[in-house]
């Protein structure tokens, strides 16, 4: 096996566990920074609907007092006002869903489905875990959501949600009797849920990843013949002239040339150093001839 084989040899062995080692990292890594950018679009949106709650909550309800004892306007409640506006938003971006999600709701399209009933029931069950984050599978494919509980922790709320014949009759004129009643101070009674397509970030993380790998590979490659041609031209070409001089000095052929090098590296003490011994076999061998 010649030395340029062996060479190629280790240099794939070193490229292939390079590039798998790299790959995996940068794979993982871009994967993670996805995931967080669509954590964080999920936070942002959840932030909004905070916003506008407590927007609702502090300058619109108080500006409606009037006219809520003739006529219940949902305006003033801050779980429509967030329902409504992040409603808007997504008319532009329909991925982006939010929810307030409530297993008795008075309002039906608040009522949450399966899983989102689940999502409930172990806020319910865990007092004291404030947020929940997963992933789920969408219409539009992967989905990440961020879910918060909805607790009543204002007794006013339940004014309107403890029973019937407690509510105002504006309320069960507007929705009926029959939901959004039995509610209880610091229960929790639903959640806010946010919900952010994965398959853009993920998509691009992958498009990242690819022109990546492909650059890298490419630069490897390029790395690999830059030093075959140099490993060539710089130690297999003298060495192997070298070589062959030496094998016919050692053959005793007489009229074999010197070997001829200006290089100060490795290779040219080597050649001198073949230079030296040869002159000096030859005047041992005149020495013993005389």
């Amino acid at each position: 096996m010649n030395l340029l084989l062996k060479f190629n040899l280790i240099f794939l062995v070193v490229f292939v566990a390079g590039v798998a080692g790299t790959g995996k990292i940068s794979y993982d890594l871009l994967q993670s920074n996805a995931k967080q950018e669509v954590l964080n679009h999920a936070r942002l949106t959840m932030e909004k609907a905070m916003a506008v709650r407590a927007y609702t909550n502090d300058q619109i309800r108080p500006l409606l007092e009037t006219q809520m004892k003739y006529t219940f306007l949902p305006q003033t409640v801050p779980a429509y006002s967030a329902t409504e506006v992040l409603a808007t938003l997504a008319k532009s971006f329909p991925d982006y869903t939010y929810k307030e999600a409530t297993l008795n709701p008075t309002n039906p399209r608040d009522r949450a489905v399966d899983w989102e009933a689940d999502i409930v029931n172990r806020f319910r069950t865990q007092a004291d875990q404030k947020e929940f984050i997963g992933e789920r599978e969408s219409g539009t494919g992967r989905a990440l959501y961020i879910a918060r509980p909805i607790r009543i922790t204002n007794a006013a709320c339940l004014t309107c949600h403890s029973t019937v014949e407690a509510a105002p009759r504006t309320v069960i004129e507007k929705y009926g009797p029959a939901n959004g009643f039995g509610w209880h101070l610091n229960e929790v009674i639903g959640a806010q849920v946010v919900s952010v397509p994965m398959s853009v970030p993920l998509a691009r993380a992958e498009q990242t990843f690819k022109i990546f790998m492909t650059s890298l590979v490419g630069i490897f490659l390029a790395i690999g013949i830059v030093l075959n041609v140099m490993l060539y031209l710089l130690v297999i070409r003298p060495v192997t002239a070298l070589s062959k001089v030496a094998n016919r000095v050692s053959l005793g052929e007489p009229d074999v040339p010197e070997f001829a090098t200006n290089g100060r590296d490795e290779i040219g003490t080597l050649a001198k150093s073949f230079t030296r011994m040869r002159r000096s076999l030859d005047q041992a061998i005149k020495m013993i001839d005389t």
